[in-house]
């Protein structure tokens, strides 16, 4: 069935102030492919809300991820190191270029990658580090970037998940050599589909403008730097039109205003379901105190995966769309096909059978939410 036929869906794409005005702006401007006025709006708003270097808006954050694999000129036979749950493209964008996923396990806290694990993964064949803010909770990025320093690795933070949060006060995807956002309709800050790259080194950002548009220094041309654009190197198209940098742009502008929202609708959940954590009966996310989070998600960790799927199949019948997340890379058909030999990955495995997402979306009511907490309640009220 589709989410949206539910009473209350998983996520629900929402208007929170001028996208369809912005929209028409664009159109009526006489350009609605990339890189017009609403792109560069969107990216003076991410360079200096997050105090990035540069910013790149792409057609999403599997196309960011390419751009990075080929920014650090992923070869064929190098190793990326990465925690296996995580969404495909994290893998996919190099193993497109002929690396190597070396997966790792995941801390049972954070859910983000172990990261006292990532040095015993590392072999002469690495060529980066990618970690996954899962939740919008930031890794452990002092380790991870200490340990890419001592073994000359690149540091790319998905970070699909992570815009606006923070990690000692630098925010996730400003701090790994590039980062990658996401602004898919399931992401707190949405266009439908798209993303951003994040460059933050600056020997890295005319290659980055030449691989975003097409190879060609087409960029360097409409800024008056060369007399004509040509082929330079490898690339493709990764811009997205001005269509989904107007809707963005709208989004962008109520940053505050979302954030302030999702953060209740994370409140309420966590206060009313604290009670049954402390019966033992489930546990709630964890925030470390070094991490400011975006309230990107809300989820539960259930005792074992058959009260997960008996939950989630009784929600679902009382029309409450809860859902769960990853299924582990390294399980998966092609993830054992390209990674063979790949060692069991024991909390990743253990999260993934016992993890359930409950709906979140900005136009969440309460009234929904209690009725979210009182069927759970229900539940294990009956069990």
């Amino acid at each position: 069935m589709d989410q949206y036929n539910y009473n209350i869906p998983f996520n629900r794409p929402f208007i929170v102030g001028k996208e369809l005005h912005y929209i028409s702006q664009a159109v009526l401007s006489g350009k609605i492919s990339g890189d017009g006025i609403f792109t560069k709006k969107c990216h003076n708003f991410i360079e200096e809300q997050f105090h990035a270097t540069k910013a790149l808006l792409t057609t999403s954050c599997t196309s960011a991820l390419e751009m990075a694999a080929l920014l650090i000129d992923i070869q064929h036979g190098d190793e990326i190191i990465v925690p296996s749950y995580t969404f495909v493209s994290t893998a996919n964008a190099f193993v497109l270029h002929g690396a190597k996923p070396v997966f790792v396990d995941i801390r049972e806290d954070t859910l983000n990658i172990d990261e006292t694990k990532i040095e015993q993964a590392i072999t002469p064949k690495t060529k980066c580090i990618v970690p996954v803010h899962y939740a919008g909770i930031g890794c452990e990025m002092n380790s991870i970037m200490n340990i890419a320093k001592k073994h000359n690795l690149a540091v790319i933070e998905d970070s699909a998940q992570g815009v606006n949060a923070q990690y000692n006060n630098q925010y996730l995807g400003t701090i790994g050599d590039l980062g990658t956002y996401s602004f898919h309709e399931t992401k707190n800050f949405i266009c439908g589909e798209g993303g951003a790259l994040i460059v933050n080194r600056e020997d890295l950002i005319l290659k980055a403008e030449i691989i975003r548009e097409k190879g060609t220094n087409r960029t360097q041309f409409f800024k008056g730097l060369v007399d004509k654009y040509t082929w330079i190197d490898k690339g493709s198209s990764f811009l997205p039109s001005e269509i989904l940098a107007a809707f963005l742009y709208a989004q962008l502008e109520q940053m505050e205003t979302i954030t302030k929202k999702r953060k209740a609708i994370f409140d309420f959940y966590y206060e009313n379901l604290l009670e049954l954590e402390k019966n033992g009966f489930l546990r709630l996310s964890k925030i470390p105190p070094e991490c400011k989070t975006n309230y990107h998600m809300f989820y539960i960790l259930l005792n074992d995966e058959e009260t997960r799927d008996t939950l989630m199949a009784y929600l679902g019948k009382n029309n409450v769309m809860a859902v769960f997340h990853y299924i582990p890379l390294h399980t998966s058909p092609f993830g054992q096909k390209c990674c063979e030999n790949t060692a069991r990955l024991p909390v990743t495995e253990n999260i993934s059978k016992r993890l359930l997402r409950l709906p979140f979306y900005y136009e969440l009511s309460t009234n929904e939410q209690a009725k979210v907490v009182s069927l759970i309640n229900d539940f294990f009220r009956h069990k």
